[in-house]
């Protein structure tokens, strides 16, 4: 399968990356707010500047914390000696299916060869106090999904996650981390990071080096796993697991989501049961995958990518910041409810640059929820 060859992008400069990474790393910004900044400002070295007014022209009571030039070159410099590498969004190496959704990460970390990262992919989740026999067809589905052509996307996680990446070790497997890329969580596969990156395999990352997982990250690391994945199979998940909150994701994102049925008197089965009586599609073997896969690995993936800067050292014109009243307006427009921000440019009739522009300071002064579905909201505790 020939799906990654000629994958698009433009690489970034050493300049550039440094201050990618400075600006992921600064307080209050996340992937929406990146995109936001370098779009309007056209370069992630002028948001950097202008991150200090914006915050202060959106209501914070305390200056932004920007991430420092020294802090950036020193996780830059320990990912080099790591064996590891920053790719940005628009980079020919980032995951193509991953630079598709909504608030991708701009910046990941990965150790390993790149290849894997280049193929399309099937994810494979499920219990961590799995069965034998689940543990069995976990590795089944990876090991012939992958002799098919698809690199195995999972979570590293003991059970099921680990069966996958060991039946598709020879063909091409990507551990997405919760904690940094040199804190890969349970410690008890630290010798399966060994075999997984001497076969060629990939860990990715998108926390700082140093990172200790804590359980709030592991949600996050699911959403990277459906992004990266175009198909998930989900078997022997509890009803209420963390391979559920993966297939919801990978739902949102319009992935093919699979479930493997299990015995109702099996609690560790609840969460597969549940999904295909909601439509997950039912499958009994690798074959049903592939098939229901083929159709998907035909779609463009390769469109332009969603943050750029110019190669060459332009500076594009900024418009005229926001009137204090047009800001007051704004503010007033919003409340605890979540609203798509066509609407609010279309409630507020002010010119679209304006409303992003207000929104990105709200959002680095802390006043400002962004939602799933590009849908944004006042802070429950702003006046």
């Amino acid at each position: 399968m020939e799906t990654g060859a000629g994958q698009k992008g433009i690489a970034l400069t050493d300049r550039q990356r440094l201050a990618w990474l400075r600006l992921i790393r600064s307080d209050n910004v996340g992937p929406a707010t990146f995109r936001d900044l370098i779009n309007h400002f056209g370069s992630a070295e002028l948001a950097l500047e202008a991150l200090p007014e914006l915050s202060r022209r959106g209501g914070s009571t305390r200056p932004v914390r920007v991430a420092s030039r020294e802090d950036a070159l020193a996780e830059l410099e320990f990912a080099s000696r790591f064996g590891g590498r920053f790719l940005g969004i628009g980079e020919p190496d980032y995951p193509a299916a991953l630079k598709q959704i909504e608030g991708a990460p701009p910046l990941i970390a990965i150790k390993g060869r790149a290849d894997a990262l280049r193929q399309p992919a099937i994810g494979i989740v499920g219990a961590r106090n799995c069965s034998v026999a689940g543990a069995k067809f976990a590795a089944i589905i990876a090991r012939d999904v992958g002799r098919a052509g698809y690199t195995v996307v999972s979570g590293f996680a003991r059970g099921i996650d680990t069966a996958a990446h060991r039946a598709s070790l020879d063909t091409g497997t990507i551990a997405v981390l919760a904690g940094g890329l040199d804190r890969p969580y349970p410690p008890e596969n630290l010798p399966l990071v060994a075999e997984l990156l001497a076969q060629g395999g990939v860990l990715l990352s998108e926390m700082p080096f140093g990172w200790e997982p804590r359980a709030r990250d592991f949600p996050r690391r699911n959403r990277v796993i459906a992004g990266i994945a175009l198909g998930l199979v989900v078997t022997e998940a509890a009803a209420r697991s963390g391979s559920l909150i993966t297939a919801r994701y990978a739902a949102n994102f319009g992935r093919l989501v699979f479930a493997v049925p299990g015995s109702p008197l099996d609690p560790r089965s609840a969460g597969a049961n549940n999904l295909i009586r909601e439509g997950a599609t039912l499958i009994t073997g690798a074959s049903d995958v592939i098939e229901a896969m083929a159709p998907v690995t035909q779609i463009d993936l390769f469109s332009p990518h969603q943050v750029s800067e110019p190669i060459f050292e332009d500076e594009r014109p900024l418009a005229v910041p926001p009137n204090d009243a047009d800001r007051d307006l704004i503010v007033t427009a919003l409340g605890p409810a979540p609203i798509e921000i066509d609407e609010l440019i279309r409630h507020t009739g002010l010119p679209a640059q304006s409303v992003y522009l207000v929104l990105l300071e709200l959002d680095l002064a802390g006043r400002l929820y962004r939602h799933p579905g590009g849908l944004v909201s006042l802070a429950l505790d702003d006046p």
